[in-house]
């Protein structure tokens, strides 16, 4: 298995092919790496599969074309995941259909289809995530779903460290109240 290390520098030498060159091929490399990532994220980010898809979509044609403003400061999935949560907030704002999402899937709802179906469609993540507000699930998902570092998630969140810290314990105390976690005295 493949360090972060050398990873990082195999995607960076792919960057430099595409901007460089306007490497197609180095650029599906780099969609191939990360395209699972990019869309597990959106589909936790808005619950809806079809959609994820074409945000995902969406957000590798906005890579391509401004490759050129990565500068090569922290990872590139880093780089990666904000321009997928950007795509994300543009698509919320100029679409009717979010809200219609967002009132499908209400806390309230969320939670009884999982209480009244014994199966695995809604996950325990699911259901903790559906007590936040977006910006703290997205925060959440790219902390614990996508295992970005607080810097990282800084990044893609145009957000300070110390911010990303605060979102992540106001997030665990709401889940834990929540759902009446007492929490782990251990860490």
């Amino acid at each position: 298995m493949e360090s972060l290390g050398e990873k990082g520098h195999e995607d960076a030498t792919l960057v430099a092919k595409v901007v460089g060159l306007q490497d197609a091929d180095a650029f599906g490399e780099l969609v191939r790496r990360h395209q699972s990532q990019v869309r597990n994220f959106l589909r936790k980010l808005c619950r809806d599969v079809t959609l994820a898809d074409d945000l995902a979509q969406d957000s590798f044609l906005h890579a391509w074309n401004k490759l050129h403003t990565y500068a090569g400061q922290g990872s590139f999935i880093g780089w990666l995941l904000k321009v997928a949560y950007t795509t994300f907030l543009q698509s919320k704002r100029k679409s009717s259909r979010y809200g219609e999402i967002l009132d499908e899937y209400q806390y309230g709802t969320l939670i009884e289809d999982a209480s009244n179906h014994d199966n695995e469609e809604v996950s325990d993540l699911d259901k903790y995530l559906a007590v936040l507000g977006e910006q703290e699930r997205a925060i959440m998902i790219l902390a614990y779903g996508c295992g970005l570092s607080h810097h990282e998630i800084g990044q893609a969140a145009d957000l300070p460290v110390g911010t990303v810290k605060s979102y992540i314990h106001r997030s665990k105390e709401k889940i834990r109240q929540s759902f009446d976690i007492q929490e782990n005295s251990h860490g």
